[in-house]
């Protein structure tokens, strides 16, 4: 596997005498958004947590931004918990600015920085509320505003969709767009398919502690044969016995897997046995599909 700006080799962890994370690889290249895919309980959480130096490994290595030590890079990575947390009484304006300030970046600058983003998000009405005042989807949109107001080079988010309604959840993305096209490298937990296929250059997916898959959102595709749906002109009388054997009725039609030698052979039967073709349409199966497929196999 190629060096990343994140590198785990072997990553190992136990709670007690269950090994949670049983030897994870992970290259992250620099500038991508790298997606960390797993069910509940995966040990999505504990890597992440394990290559930012929050927990130690009881085995394996991991490297952050080149150094072995990954504490060393707490000012240029911004980080957003599973765990959502911040002082109710605190503003947004100063909630943003004072979580920049833990990472070296002085008041009046993180004071500043916070009102531009705010308004970039839609939320410049906001940035005077007190954070008890504002919604559960609007608190977290300013803690992960909070999380990469000192312009950090990595940003590591965990589950950072969960609880956020679809409007936010849209805000979210292009925030996340944006720090790529700034140059960041983002790595993100979540077990939310829509929101990987849309965003990750590549990805990793996690099942029972043990990495079951890695590359990008169309190699994860290919994993599966592609679909097929096909509709008759003429009634399905017959049409079935002609069809590859998993073929089941669908809507007005049936669907099944693209054999091997392609679609054109199936076409050529039904055409020969005088079944017309009044809708036909193939397409590859999405990344729900693979991920429940990999998730299943590992357990």
């Amino acid at each position: 596997m190629d060096q990343g700006i994140v590198q785990a080799n072997g990553l190992i962890k136990h709670y007690g005498q269950r090994r949670v994370v049983d030897g994870v690889d992970l290259a992250v290249p620099q500038g991508a958004v790298y997606g960390v895919l797993g069910p509940n309980g995966a040990g999505k959480t504990t890597t992440l947590r394990m290559l930012l130096g929050i927990i130690e490994p009881d085995g394996g290595s991991r490297q952050l931004l080149g150094l072995a030590h990954p504490r060393q890079a707490r000012t240029r990575i911004g980080y957003l918990p599973e765990e959502r947390g911040l002082y109710p009484a605190m503003t947004a304006r100063e909630t943003i600015a004072f979580m920049g300030a833990l990472r070296g970046l002085p008041w009046r600058e993180g004071r500043a920085r916070a009102d531009r983003m705010l308004h970039d998000a839609g939320l410049g009405h906001a940035a005077g509320q007190k954070i008890r005042k504002l919604s559960k989807g609007m608190a977290q949109l300013v803690q992960l505003l909070g999380a990469i107001v000192h312009q950090p080079e990595l940003i590591v988010l965990d589950e950072p969709f969960s609880g956020l309604d679809p409007v936010n959840q849209e805000k979210l993305e292009g925030l996340i767009l944006a720090e790529r096209a700034r140059g960041a490298t983002i790595l993100f937990s979540t077990h939310v398919m829509a929101h990987a296929q849309r965003l990750c250059d590549r990805l990793a997916i996690i099942a029972n502690g043990r990495r079951c898959f890695e590359g990008t959102v169309a190699d994860a595709r290919a994993l599966l044969p592609m679909r097929a749906h096909f509709v008759p002109r003429s009634g399905d009388a017959g049409v079935r016995a002609l069809l590859p054997a998993d073929a089941a009725p669908s809507g007005d039609g049936f669907d099944f897997s693209v054999p091997d030698e392609g679609i054109e052979p199936v076409i050529a039967r039904l055409l020969a046995a005088g079944h017309g073709i009044a809708g036909l349409s193939i397409e590859r199966p999405g990344l729900h599909e693979v991920f429940v497929k990999l998730v299943r196999e590992a357990a």
